[in-house]
């Protein structure tokens, strides 16, 4: 059997610029980051105060939390309400934008937890493996 050269037809150019992929791109490093996934599951119960989503949310710092917080507002993903009493309260929800957002993400959290033996047991044999090199 001996190897042949075929001529195989290039693809078409792709339809989309440079510019919407570095556009979807950042959509996409907001909403898979990880501190913003834990905001959006924790929203999706209903609105809440800072100090709730930060005791809810274990291991995120206050600064980290007040600037995830701030993306996803900035994204249209989250709102933030003031309201005028003393001490001033403020509440943060999902929009209508953000609760469309974490139906995926829940999704994503159903496949990750019913896969996570699978994940783990790969992860055991890479490292086997690779501490044999």
């Amino acid at each position: 059997m001996r190897p042949e050269h075929k001529i195989v037809p290039a693809l078409p150019p792709s339809p989309h610029a440079g510019d919407s992929c570095r556009a979807v791109a950042s959509v996409l490093a907001r909403v898979g980051d990880k501190w913003s996934v834990f905001v959006i599951m924790t929203l999706i119960d209903g609105p809440q105060r800072f100090n709730e989503l930060k005791r809810r949310i274990g291991g995120i710092s206050q600064r980290m939390l007040t600037l995830t917080l701030r993306g996803l507002e900035r994204d249209g993903l989250v709102t933030r309400t003031m309201f005028p009493t003393i001490p001033p309260r403020v509440d943060y929800e999902l929009t209508d934008l953000g609760r469309g957002l974490a139906q995926p993400v829940q999704a994503l959290g159903r496949w990750a937890f019913a896969h996570l033996p699978e994940i783990e047991g790969a992860r055991t044999s890479f490292d086997a493996r690779s501490e044999k090199n």
